[in-house]
């Protein structure tokens, strides 16, 4: 204590702003408060007025950050001797969570053993109550997230002199965090029914399985919060954890285990079985095919009518189906077998037509494609592809052709039914018309509204492209033989193959059929595309396609790319209408994943380089 206040009294840069922010509020309050939320007249307490104000200046100096460690480290001893007496106050608020868990990411081990610690009371209970609450949780969240810091330490005492008596009480302090994470691993399995069931416990819980199996999930950063972006899984990220957090793991995992009764049936509690299957898998795989026959065997020891697999009631309920999702995502080759001769032999087809099952047999195709059970699935439901079509449960068919890609002796047969069910199979003269039935996922008669009869010439329409159509077509570029579907890109006028390559989901079928074939086939395309560069190089879409297939294509072919784009570079005014198309359209610039824009879209930057190809191509010829 001496040795803290003797820092506090010490001056350091930027001391002025810290002790803006370490005036402390109410000292007789602080005094008085308890780790109970609960105040006079059974009313919860809150923080009073200037506490609230000290926190929210507390989180916008974090934000500014420091220009040294040191500076950091007293500022978070600072902070944290406000919080000291008053922890479930602070934790349970708003904007004390938010300063409060932005804090902990600076604070030492010790420093968050020391919160946790007074989170808990005398005997850890209420860990479950600031656990249960929405701010909270979080805060508890990023507590044991800081178990990275333990392991880091550990690794540079290691590295450091054996007889350095100076790092033997920091070894202590690393332990004391351990020590209370495995506090709240004990109140959890005191209290497992509640953690699962409670939307803000059940983070606590999937957080605490993370850390237990050694695990860090690092969020994706948000690099354009103005736009609306598919939430990406959280990277995972393995450290070592001490041994005493496997055992944990393992006793945490027949708790829940005791109430999967609950998790098959509540969606909050279902996550949190679903993350310790995702962790298991990943750290301990014995443990995963453990709780995975465990699951199963629950699912199906269910009474149900006669004749009928009680898994089926099960694959149909919306919440149960993700956990089967997941189960069937890790579970290993007796057990998919065994799932499919005793509960799916024959139900495939009505529970790809189910708008929950659906998904579950997605899950089931992609995790049997290595093993022999595939091709009894493959058998089962090729005869209904177009009842699935007509579902609209395209997912399922999707899946199916992408496993086709790593079962060569099953692709020809794909392919056929797959024209079979857009009625382009009969006459041969249709054929030329399947990579836009394929791309707008739409039969021969729906797409061009007609009844034609054999042998008439192929109707013009408009190029239609949907999503699942061009993964449809991505996956079938894979496929060992092609010719069928290059066939009918060649049929293609100059319109659709614009229309194609500027699209933003066909871009990416036209980039998997360029990109994937030989340098003699891709050749051919590209010559049909001659005229188009500049237009594609305007598109945010075709700029991106024109990238990679820059980057696939041979010399001779960059070449003449080349050619065209210098060119009309000239062509234009010395380029300055190019520049001008390219600068009005609202999608440019583009950038690639490594923040470089094509060659194509940089007429000025790279002018002279392109003139040097120009002259090589010259005394080439």
């Amino acid at each position: 204590m001496v040795e803290k206040k003797g820092a506090k009294s010490q001056k350091k840069p930027g001391e002025q702003g810290q002790k803006r922010m370490t005036k402390k509020p109410d000292q007789g309050r602080r005094e008085g408060g308890t780790s109970s939320h609960v105040g006079e007249g059974g009313k919860k307490k809150r923080l009073d007025a200037m506490s609230v104000g000290y926190f929210r200046r507390v989180h916008e100096r974090l934000s500014e950050g420091f220009t040294d460690d040191e500076e950091r480290a007293l500022f978070v001893e600072n902070v944290l001797s406000e919080v000291k007496g008053q922890a479930s106050l602070v934790t349970t608020d708003m904007t004390g969570s938010l300063a409060l868990q932005k804090l902990l990411s600076s604070a030492s081990p010790k420093q968050v053993a020391e919160v946790l610690s007074e989170l808990g009371g005398e005997t850890g209970s209420e860990l479950k109550t600031v656990s249960c609450d929405r701010c909270g949780g979080h805060v508890i969240e990023s507590a044991i997230k800081q178990m990275v810091k333990w392991t880091e330490d550990g690794h540079s005492e290691e590295k450091s002199a054996a007889g350095n008596e100076q790092e033997e009480p920091e070894t202590e302090n690393d332990g004391m965090l351990a020590d209370q994470v495995l506090n709240l691993c004990r109140v959890v399995r005191e209290n497992i029914a509640e953690f699962i069931k409670d939307p803000h416990g059940s983070h606590v819980l999937r957080t605490l399985i993370y850390v237990l199996a050694g695990c860090s999930a690092q969020e994706q950063s948000d690099t354009r919060p103005a736009k609306k972006q598919k939430k990406a899984e959280p990277e995972l990220i393995d450290f070592e954890a001490p041994t005493s957090f496997w055992w944990d793991l393992k006793y945490l995992s027949e708790s829940l285990m005791e109430n999967v009764n609950v998790c098959a049936t509540n969606p909050t509690a279902g996550a949190v079985l679903q993350t310790l299957l995702t962790v298991c898998h990943r750290k301990r795989p014995i443990l995963c095919k453990k709780i995975n026959k465990g699951i199963m065997e629950y699912l199906t020891s269910l009474s149900s009518a006669p004749g009928v697999s009680p898994l089926l009631v099960f694959l149909k309920d919306q919440s149960c189906s993700r956990l089967i999702q997941t189960v069937f995502q890790f579970s290993h080759k007796p057990l998919l077998r065994d799932i499919y001769k005793n509960h799916l032999k024959n139900q495939l087809v009505p529970l790809a037509l189910h708008p929950f099952a659906n998904y579950t047999i997605q899950s089931f195709i992609a995790a049997s494609v290595n093993f022999k059970v595939f091709l009894k699935v493959f058998d089962e439901l090729t005869p209904g592809f177009e009842a699935i079509l007509a579902a609209g449960h395209m997912g399922v068919i999707v899946q199916l052709v992408e496993s086709c890609v790593h079962r060569e002796e099953r692709q020809a047969v794909m392919l056929q039914h797959l024209l079979e069910a857009f009625h382009c199979s009969e006459p041969s003269t249709r054929h030329l018309c399947c990579l836009p039935l394929f791309l707008s996922l739409l039969t021969y008669e729906v797409y061009y509204n007609t009844e034609a009869a054999d042998g008439d010439a192929v109707p013009q329409r408009p190029l239609s492209i949907c999503y699942h159509g061009s993964l449809l077509v991505q996956a079938l570029a894979r496929f060992k033989d092609r010719s069928i579907l290059m066939n009918s890109l060649h049929s293609l006028g100059t319109a659709e193959l614009l229309s194609l390559g500027t699209e933003q989901t066909g871009s990416h079928a036209l980039q998997a059929l360029i990109t994937l074939s030989s340098d003699k086939g891709k050749g051919k395309i590209l010559r049909k595309l001659e005229g188009l560069y500049t237009q594609l190089a305007c598109s945010r879409y075709g700029s991106r396609l024109l990238e990679a297939v820059w980057s696939s294509a041979t010399l001779s072919q960059r070449q003449g790319i080349a050619e065209q784009l210098v060119a009309m570079h000239y062509r234009d005014l010395t380029g300055e209408l190019l520049e001008e198309r390219l600068r009005a359209s609202h999608k440019f610039p583009v950038a690639d994943k490594n923040g470089k824009h094509g060659v194509y879209a940089r007429s000025r930057h790279t002018e002279q380089h392109l003139q040097e190809e120009l002259q090589s191509s010259v005394q080439l010829l």
